[in-house]
């Protein structure tokens, strides 16, 4: 039986925590409707005891919404529980996600907390979210550098407590592939009752490895991710959604599980965010940047003009774009070059085509960037 894996979209919340980024309401309510169009589980709405502004785009989140999981963060304080709570009771589908830090250097330094009093806060504060709301998700801040030990206390606290998901954040970026799939491995095997709750991960780009370490940790038993759509989110981002979805999608002979993803879907939804953030796309981003199904090489383009698997290991279909794309330069080949032409309308005979793809390669030499009126230019001079 294939596994099914929960996709929490945080664009909302970590992503509009991007430097320089802020979204309205009605901004936010936009992209809400496309991530449900796109068919993400969960939407991770807004910190909403962060300001009136948060708390009122939570609100209308629930209010208008219908079908994912609505989730207002909140940390580990009375005041924020009862403020998300507010915001979400008018959702079909509420969770709570409070959170607090486990790891030592932000107890000593951002805390100023004992271990003792972090377990005490975990228990009472999960169990007071699970009083106002149905769903409740608890995350360790700074897991990965969490004391193991301690770190399974701290989730069998929260287990005890009434928590349904349990997210094992990756906040500062900072571990690898094979360190995090153990980390999940051990807390499967180590945390009582662990099987009553949903395993989730949430992980940062610094080392640009959150999409990688996310992965490793479907491998070892998570069954929620989180991501942000273009990999939105603090400093270097979350998780890229549809990185994880489409690596999900294109090797399910390796991870033998699903989403619930619209994949085509993506393209719309990665540009829809670009656009109301303001937050460009690069141009060589996995899956939605402008060169993902572009080919310049001329063999690269004789490949795929003869069977697009040669170079390409998914559709441009499969992620909402019409078809790939061939770039004329410097490197391209005749191939690519006579099929542009019969694309623009022009039938040559083999002499000029030959006398055509020469012009084109000497133009190309001088130019970036070539045209279709540079090529009609050349052509009439044939």
């Amino acid at each position: 039986m294939t596994k099914k894996i929960y996709i929490f979209d945080t664009t909302l919340r970590d992503g509009e925590q991007t430097p320089r980024v802020s979204l309205s309401i009605d901004e936010k309510l936009k992209i809400a409707k496309q991530l449900k169009n796109l068919g993400v589980d969960i939407i991770e709405a807004g910190f909403p005891a962060a300001s009136n502004g948060d708390f009122e785009c939570v609100k209308a989140i629930s209010k208008n919404i219908e079908g994912p999981v609505i989730v207002g963060l909140a940390r580990a304080l009375k005041k924020d529980i009862y403020a998300a709570w507010e915001a979400l009771k008018y959702s079909r589908n509420p969770r709570i996600h409070t959170f607090i830090a486990t790891s030592d250097i932000h107890m000593k330094y951002k805390l100023k907390m004992s271990r003792h009093q972090v377990l005490n806060s975990v228990y009472d504060m999960v169990k007071y979210a699970k009083e106002l709301c149905p769903s409740v998700e608890f995350s360790p801040e700074d897991a990965t550098r969490t004391d193991r030990e301690f770190l399974y206390h701290v989730l069998e606290k929260a287990i005890e407590a009434g928590a349904d998901v349990l997210n094992i954040p990756d906040t500062v970026g900072y571990t690898i592939p094979d360190e995090y799939g153990n980390l999940i491995k051990g807390i499967k095997e180590n945390v009582k009752n662990i099987n009553k709750v949903i395993i989730s991960v949430h992980c940062h780009n610094d080392l640009g490895l959150a999409v990688a370490n996310s992965l490793a940790a479907i491998k070892n038993g998570a069954e929620q991710i989180e991501c942000a759509v273009n990999g939105l989110g603090e400093r270097a981002g979350n998780a890229a959604m549809e990185e994880i979805v489409m690596a999900i999608r294109t090797r399910s002979d390796s991870f033998k599980c699903t989403t619930s993803i619209n994949t085509t879907q993506i393209v719309n939804t990665s540009k829809l965010v670009s656009k109301l953030t303001g937050v460009a796309v690069q141009n060589n981003k996995a899956i939605v940047g402008i060169n993902a199904f572009a080919h310049e090489a001329g063999i690269h383009q004789h490949g795929v003009l003869e069977c697009s698997r040669t170079y390409e290991i998914m559709t441009p279909e499969s992620v909402g774009l019409t078809k790939s794309s061939m770039v004329l330069g410097k490197h391209s080949g005749r191939h690519a070059f006579c099929q542009h032409l019969k694309d623009m309308g022009y039938d040559l005979n083999t002499e000029k085509l030959n006398e055509a793809f020469v012009k084109f390669k000497n133009a190309a030499d001088r130019k970036k960037n070539i045209s279709d009126e540079d090529i009609e230019k050349l052509i009439c001079e044939i």
